[in-house]
């Protein structure tokens, strides 16, 4: 079981390590400058000795760059600029190593001239998998942030950083003092590592499996609820609609814009001039989840431009938004406040008619994988994916008696709840499995646990 915390065992005696964000460290292990522990491959790839490109993320480490792009047309005059990552190499990014941008490579490829790369000589290829660990650990991180100049970091709040292009220059990079074990022991605590990894990894997988097949359930109860109903018995007919197929016989398939109090409409076309204090202006990234996140708006508009919009628009409780176009064509959101707020021309705007369907309804069957998938249908591609309000309001909508939709409502907003709980427990589950790695990384790489 990966949860059960693994026995903390120190070493016999400790000593203070001279580095005030290292502390004690294990007596036998001594204290060197990067430099004079790895070294740097500054090989260049001219006369070019591959095309193979690696590319370096905090996620995944190093990987080859044809496995996430296609597009490679734009490096082919580069090749020769670029330099040389061997198998075994520890590879850096100068501008996001402070976040974790650190991989041993498993691959001979070239780097862009903005990575470091660096080898433990011959026969220590544990060398270089042991410092990985620990430049990808926190403390390493914190120090190399306090290192890092360019660009200003943005914390999100989360442990992790936004946008940092915070470089940490060569010369910093190679006075660092470290922790040696000797190459024995380097050796014992990365296999040590790697197992426990790979276990944490594993479980943490299979809550993020288990999430999805949440999420797929619950699109399998909407999807049955806005297309059959809650009777299992109910007498079924042709909704004449391939992607809504069968429904109730006593049912109605309607175009979307009959059911509706208002046609279709969205924001501005215009951009306005955005402020640090007004009325708040909504877009696209701001829909998140079902709900408008208000921190992910725009920016401010002042109040003579949101009366002016207002006079196409103004905002009502109830309201469904969806995005038109953008990579998130289709997500949706409800309006659940009264204040004041204006939205731009990305967002769709569908305003029930109350004597025709309910507002949780709509939403519940706009949310639905089979209207995703008419949406879809339906989209065009331009520079990016969209779909028109005209082709929204003409694509079909099936909704039975105002009573029943109630009940559908209820039922979905009720098991909609439990599998909220359940997503939420499996995401606080794997946020304590990711934050026992980190620890346990931590703990191991600098000497305050001992494993060999």
């Amino acid at each position: 079981m990966v949860g059960a915390k693994t026995k903390i065992e120190r070493y016999e005696s400790y000593k203070d390590s001279g580095i005030e964000w290292l502390g004690e460290i294990p007596a036998h292990w001594e204290i060197e400058s990067f430099k004079h522990i790895l070294t740097e491959r500054n090989e260049k790839n001219a006369p070019i000795k591959t095309k193979e490109i690696l590319s370096l993320s905090i996620d995944k480490g190093v990987t080859l760059y044809a496995e996430k792009t296609t597009n490679l047309d734009r490096f082919k005059d580069d090749f020769s600029k670029y330099k040389l990552a061997h198998k075994g190499d520890l590879v850096f990014n100068s501008m996001n190593m402070i976040v974790g941008a650190v991989g041993v490579s498993d691959y001979f490829g070239c780097v862009s001239p903005v990575y470091y790369t660096y080898h433990g000589g011959l026969n220590n290829s544990y060398t270089t998998k042991f410092y990985e660990y620990l430049f990808r650990s926190k403390i390493v991180q914190g120090v190399l942030y306090s290192l890092g100049k360019g660009l200003m970091a943005i914390d999100r709040g989360d442990g992790k950083y936004n946008t940092l292009r915070l470089k940490v220059s060569r010369d910093d990079l190679r006075s660092m003092k470290l922790p040696f074990p000797n190459p024995s022991e380097q050796t014992q605590i990365v296999q040590f590592l790697n197992d426990k990894t790979t276990k944490i990894d594993e479980a943490i997988a299979i809550k993020q499996q288990q999430i999805q097949l949440l999420k797929e359930r619950k699109q399998i109860l909407i999807h049955k609820a806005v297309t059959q109903g809650l009777n299992p018995n109910v007498t079924l007919k042709n909704s004449g609609v391939e992607w809504i197929g069968e429904i109730p016989e006593h049912w109605e398939v309607t175009a979307v814009k009959y059911v509706l109090e208002i046609p279709i409409t969205d924001g501005p076309h215009t951009t306005p001039e955005l402020l640090d204090e007004g009325f708040p202006f909504i877009s696209a990234e701001a829909i998140k989840k079902g709900e408008i996140d208000f921190n992910k708006k725009r920016g401010f508009i002042s109040e003579k431009d949101h009366k002016l919009f207002s006079l196409k628009y103004l905002p009502m409780r109830n309201d469904i938004y969806m995005v038109k176009s953008g990579a998130t064509t289709g997500n949706i959101a409800m309006v659940k406040t009264d204040e004041e707020f204006s939205i731009w021309s990305p967002l769709a705007v569908f305003r029930s008619n109350l004597k025709r369907i309910l507002p949780q309804y709509l939403y519940i069957y706009l949310e639905s994988s089979s209207f995703k998938k008419g949406v879809e249908l339906s989209w065009s591609f331009g520079t990016q994916q969209n779909i028109g309000m005209g082709v929204l309001s003409n694509l079909p909508i099936s909704f039975p008696s105002i009573e029943e939709q109630k009940e559908i409502s209820t039922y979905i907003e009720t098991t909609s709840q439990k599998i909220e709980t359940a997503t939420n427990l499996k995401h606080q589950e794997i946020a304590k499995l990711k934050e026992y790695k980190s620890s346990l990384i931590n703990s191991v790489v600098t000497g305050k646990v001992k494993v060999c």
